[in-house]
This record gives C-alpha cells, sequence and structure tokens, in this order.
C-alpha cells in the first residue's frame, strides 16, 4: 500500500479535494497509518519474508541481527530499533550520553538577556510547549514554522543576529527545548487544520517521493522501501520516527567539530541527506525544506518525543 503512496503522490499533490473543517487532515492521516501498517508487517518476521522486505539481507543479519516482532514506538529508534548489535550499542553509549551538557548550555541560552533586556523567555515562556509544538502551520502567516525558525525569527524581533541553522547555539537552545518535553512525556502532535496546512503537508510528501539529482533518488528509496537495508557498514533507518529525537548528536559531527559539539539540528541532517541523494539540499529555512519536515513530523504523531538523542 505504501508503494502505491510512493507512486501517486505528485497526482494527490495536485488533485483538489473538498474537504470539512475538521478533515483536512484525512489524507495524512491515511498515510500515516499506511505508513504504521508497512513498518509493522516488515519486520513482523524478517527471515520468513526476506523476499519481500530483505531480499539483499545475508542469513547471518537476518538470523542473529534483524530484529522482528516491532510494534509502532518501536521505531522511534531509528535503526537501532531493529539492529541487535547497534541497540546494545545504543544503550551503552545512553548510560552516559554526551548530550546532558549541552542541555545545560542551553538553558543558559535561554535566560541569558538580550542587549534590549528580553530573553528567549519572553518568545517561549513555556519551553515544554516549545520542544513540542514544532513544526507548526501558523494560520496568520500561512506558512510552516519549526522550532529553528522560531528562534532566528525571536532574534531578529529583539535586534540579534540570526544564528547558524545547523550548529552550534541552534542546536544547542533546541537540546534544552526538546528535554523539557521529553521529560514531560510528551507526544509528537502535528496539526493540519486547514486547506492551506493540508496543501503544504502535501507538498512535503512529495517532495519527499519524488526523484531528484543525478542519482534519480528519492527520500523513499533508502528510508521506506530500503529501511533494514545495509549500506556499507551502516543500516538505513526508516521514516517512521525520524523526527523524534532531534537535535542528535552525532559521532560523525563531533569528529569534525574542534569544540567537539556534536549537536545538530534536523535540517542539517535533512540537507545532508538529500546531498548523498545527489541533490542539491533545499536551504534550512526555505518553503521546501519546512514543507518537507512538516511531513515527516505528522508521519510521527502520537510517537513519544525522546530528544536530545545519540546516533552515529
Amino acid at each position: 500500500m505504501l508503494l502505491k503512496i510512493a507512486k501517486t503522490t505528485a497526482l494527490i499533490a495536485l488533485t483538489a479535494t473538498v474537504l470539512n473543517a475538521g478533515d483536512f487532515n484525512a489524507q495524512a492521516e491515511k498515510d500515516r497509518l499506511a505508513l504504521i501498517k508497512y513498518f509493522e508487517a516488515k519486520f513482523e518476521n524478517p527471515e520468513k519474508d526476506r523476499n519481500t522486505f530483505f531480499p539483499y539481507s545475508t542469513d547471518d543479519e537476518l538470523k542473529n541481527n534483524i530484529i522482528g516482532g516491532l510494534k509502532h514506538e518501536d521505531f522511534a529508534l531509528g535503526n537501532y530499533a531493529f539492529s541487535k548489535n547497534g541497540k546494545a550499542s545504543y544503550d551503552e553509549i545512553k548510560e552516559f550520553p554526551p548530550t546532558e551538557e549541552w542541555i545545560e548550555v542551553g538553558e543558559e541560552l535561554y535566560n541569558k538577556k538580550f542587549a534590549n533586556g528580553k530573553s528567549f523567555a519572553n518568545c517561549f515562556p513555556d519551553p515544554v510547549a516549545a520542544g513540542s509544538m514544532y513544526p507548526m502551520f501558523d494560520e496568520k502567516r500561512k506558512e510552516v514554522v519549526t522550532l529553528t525558525v522560531a528562534i532566528n525569527d525571536c532574534l531578529k524581533a529583539n535586534g540579534e543576529k540570526k544564528w547558524n541553522t545547523s550548529k552550534g547555539k541552534m542546536p544547542t537552545l533546541q537540546a534544552f527545548f526538546v528535554a523539557s518535553a521529553t521529560d514531560e512525556e510528551k507526544i509528537v502532535d502535528v496539526k493540519i487544520a486547514s486547506k492551506a496546512a493540508a496543501d503544504a503537508y502535501e507538498r512535503g510528501k512529495e517532495y519527499y517521493y519524488t526523484q531528484r539529482g543525478y542519482l534519480k533518488l528519492n527520500c523513499a528509496n533508502c528510508h521506506v522501501q530500503g529501511a533494514g537495508q545495509r549500506v556499507r557498514n551502516e543500516s538505513l533507518s526508516q521514516l517512521l520516527g525520524h523526527t523524534t529525537h532531534f537535535p542528535v548528536y552525532r559521532l560523525k559531527w563531533g569528529a569534525k567539530d574542534k569544540n567537539n559539539n556534536g549537536l545538530g539540528t534536523l535540517e542539517r541532517r535533512m540537507g545532508g541527506c538529500v546531498k548523498d541523494e545527489g541533490q542539491v539540499p533545499p536551504k534550512a529555512e526555505s518553503q521546501e525544506m519546512r514543507e518537507l519536515l512538516y511531513f515527516m513530523a505528522y508521519m510521527s504523531n502520537g510517537m513519544k518525543i525522546d530528544g536530545p538523542d545519540f546516533r552515529k
């Protein structure tokens, strides 16, 4: 069923649909439920269903590494959800998570005064809400607003310079917000409450499933059909749950950062992923990127927020 979604996305995005006020998320909800059904079926019994879902996996992988019987909430862990070896390493690292110190630094940034005497607390009086309400569709602005955009809007409104959207202060402040939401056991709850919001969702979905670049790949090739398959020494993670844990600390980023702050935003990760597909990634605050993240976040609706987290 999910493959049909991938093949018909462009047509769906261009089809005008008359919806009642309470049904603007009807198509998105069908997509989300289909995605859950697809991944639960894919990982129900990987060894038995290898010809359907895992034709390139080895006998050893299927017997000794790929975990079966996964359910909706399990997928929030990315490829650690289905990899025994990866999960063991993940659990070990989480005993002393590398993100703790940056949550504290993020709280300091939250309370630090701007030149005008105000602070982020004036823009985001409730850190828990800030960590759980984005991305959102702003009905007044008629556009998707991500947490990254909202933070830079706050800086601009207070006469401060905008921050780098990928690393540095941006993911550090986000780490504090998201940790606050995680502590309160908030779930992803993206709203689609208007025709304009539904259209933004459809454009984000279209981007996700449209082949681009010289490699003629789309996001779904790796993270829907290819989820669980191995590329070199890494297993491809699944779309379901992709946005629940950002910002993340990545070993790859930490190794390149002279300050050893390997934290990065969701925009940074998506930009790198799109680049790996042989495409030019959309800019972090562009309409394309915002709507792509809006679609992806809706696919994680109902899942617990568990960031900031660790990934390779």
